[in-house]
């Protein structure tokens, strides 16, 4: 996990919970954008996430020079 990954989850759930004040303070009209904003964020970091692991190689993969041979 990268710098920005590790920012992109934590900020997501701040925005969330500054979204329910907002909501409980002025009304769902007013929290509205933050809460799309941290659900935007919230995808990004599952985008990048699953990125990361289909670029990443598999571990029950092994090079060719060490596969068994069928005898």
């Amino acid at each position: 996990m990268n710098f920005i990954d590790a920012i992109l989850l934590p900020l997501a759930a701040a925005l969330a919970i500054i979204g329910a004040h907002v909501t409980m303070q002025h009304g769902v009209g007013a929290s509205y954008p933050i809460f799309m904003f941290a659900v935007a964020l919230l995808f990004w970091f599952l985008y990048r996430k699953r990125k990361r692991e289909e670029n990443a190689p598999h571990e029950e993969e092994l090079p060719e020079s060490k596969k068994r041979k069928k005898r």
